[in-house]
């Protein structure tokens, strides 16, 4: 077709925003005026990286069969491909025009970081002009955090984006289907027995309105405890994540909430963490290689030795430490984790098996059905020690089991080896005698591994390290460094 014949089009490009309303990048492409066509492609480059699983891309194509559940409203739906955009956008444009593309800037992994550059360039070539809007009040381009906190509160202040599409606005069911016929295109089926939470914003929109009305009454009394927190924590993380929420919607309805005064203070620290979720996802933006190296480069000359013994016994619960194991194998099995239980386990992997926080990040980010890099990164640097600027945290599994699982439930439920035997032992099976193993007929090394590693002397030799480093010049002036770039210009600063 001849180019001055097609019809001129915009495209709106899915990254991780699923969702109809306040989404910055639909919104503009509406109010244009102009014919809009919706698209997301699974790429092979993400299908194909470690970072991502099948939890993910499950979680992905639920969100995006409920687009199109109610795209029908408007006789349209997103074309969903398996591409690279590149090509999407070079087979689209055979039979349209495409004038514009509409995206958010995404703080994702390297791969996504140079897939864009890519885009760029042939969108520039192409003629097409990108539009990048502001995900979530993350910014691009900043030196420091000069005024970041009024920037952020000003982004979340703005009003909430309505999906209001003019008629026939939308490229129609009929056309997305004629042009999803020179692609492959990926079955979105999903199984619906699955134990991790499900995608899609009406699913998300649940999840926060039960929590705001009755879940988050007990939220900063069961946020450390494994078993309580599944249901008091918001569980909001993988709809922010993949962007079936927006960050401003949910802050809207906990400061309608907090004005209420229904659950006021549960609901004020919830809100902080929003802010505080925020602050991390800048501080990756602002220095991306932290998915590769310390961010504190005195720290990048630790040298660990990797054992795959470790690693197996670890990301498997298999490591002889209950509280550890009942932990990964919960979040092998749902996708889910309290914050608290999340830092244990990668203090365990850093300090006690002393394995190098790279190795974690790849098994984490594939088992967090809320993988976030802008969280993911730092906060394992943070639990490793490896900042130089936070405080060196070291979580003994024994004694957290004790306080935030008395009763070894949640340990029971996620290591049924240990269900029979008597709550001391449920913490702590090492401490059986002989006779008490035989009495029981549960075999330390047989029926659950023994400990693969000393707590304390692992715990000493971190800690001695580490410790020691924190006195070494170039992690003293890293430290300066980070602090000057980081640190924010004014009140309630995450920490």
């Amino acid at each position: 077709m001849n180019s001055q014949n097609k019809i001129e089009i915009n495209v709106v490009l899915f990254k991780r925003d699923l969702r109809l309303h306040d989404n910055e990048a639909i919104h503009a492409a509406l109010a244009s005026g102009k014919k809009t066509l919706l698209l997301f492609v699974f790429e092979e480059i993400l299908l194909n990286d470690p970072h991502y699983s099948e939890r993910h891309w499950n979680f992905i194509k639920e969100s995006l069969a409920e687009l199109n559940t109610s795209l029908k409203t408007y006789n349209s739906e997103v074309l969903i491909v398996q591409s690279n955009v590149n090509r999407a956008l070079q087979i689209i444009q055979e039979t349209y025009k495409v004038t514009h593309v509409y995206s958010h800037l995404e703080t994702g992994i390297k791969v996504t970081y140079d897939r864009d550059k890519i885009l760029k360039r042939f969108l520039t070539n192409n003629m097409i002009t990108w539009v990048e809007n502001v995900n979530n009040g993350v910014f691009r381009g900043l030196q420091d955090r000069k005024n970041w906190i009024e920037k952020w509160e000003n982004f979340m202040n703005q009003p909430l984006l309505d999906f209001n599409p003019k008629k026939e606005q939308l490229c129609t069911i009929e056309e997305v289907q004629k042009l999803a016929s020179f692609f492959h295109i990926p079955n979105l089926e999903t199984n619906r027995d699955s134990p991790f939470q499900k995608g899609g914003t009406t699913t998300g929109l649940k999840y926060m309105h039960t929590f705001f009305k009755d879940r988050g009454r007990n939220y900063t009394f069961h946020i450390s405890k494994p078993l309580l927190a599944r249901r008091s924590c918001s569980r909001l993380s993988p709809y922010l994540a993949w962007g079936n929420l927006s960050v401003r919607h949910v802050l809207k309805e906990a400061t309608s909430n907090i004005e209420q005064n229904i659950h006021k203070k549960q609901i004020e620290s919830f809100g902080s963490r929003l802010r505080w979720q925020a602050h991390f996802i800048q501080k990756f933006e602002m220095e991306d290689e932290m998915e590769f190296v310390s961010i504190n480069k005195g720290y990048r000359k630790l040298k660990k030795h990797v054992s795959e013994q470790y690693i197996e016994a670890w990301k498997n619960g298999q490591t002889g430490y209950p509280l550890v194991d009942a932990c990964m194998r919960c979040l092998k099995e749902t996708g889910y984790l309290n914050f608290r239980m999340r830092a244990l386990v990668v203090s365990f992997f850093t300090h006690n098996l002393w394995q190098p926080w790279q190795k974690a990040t790849v098994i984490l980010s594939r088992y967090f059905l809320d993988f976030e890099p802008g969280i993911h990164f730092p906060q394992i640097q943070m639990q490793a020690g490896e900042t130089g600027i936070n405080m060196l945290r070291m979580y003994n599994p024994t004694k957290n089991g004790l306080a935030h699982d008395p009763e070894g439930i949640f340990i029971k439920k996620w290591v049924p080896e240990l269900a029979d035997l008597e709550t001391v032992f449920v913490h702590e099976p090492s401490r059986m005698t002989q006779m008490e193993q035989q009495m029981t007929g549960f075999i330390l090394g047989e029926n659950y591994p023994k400990p693969i590693v000393n707590l304390q002397e692992t715990r000493k030799r971190a800690s001695d390290i580490l410790w020691h480093m924190k006195d070494e010049n170039t992690v003293i002036e890293e430290n300066f460094r980070i602090l000057r770039k980081h640190t924010l210009t004014n009140r309630k600063q995450p920490s």
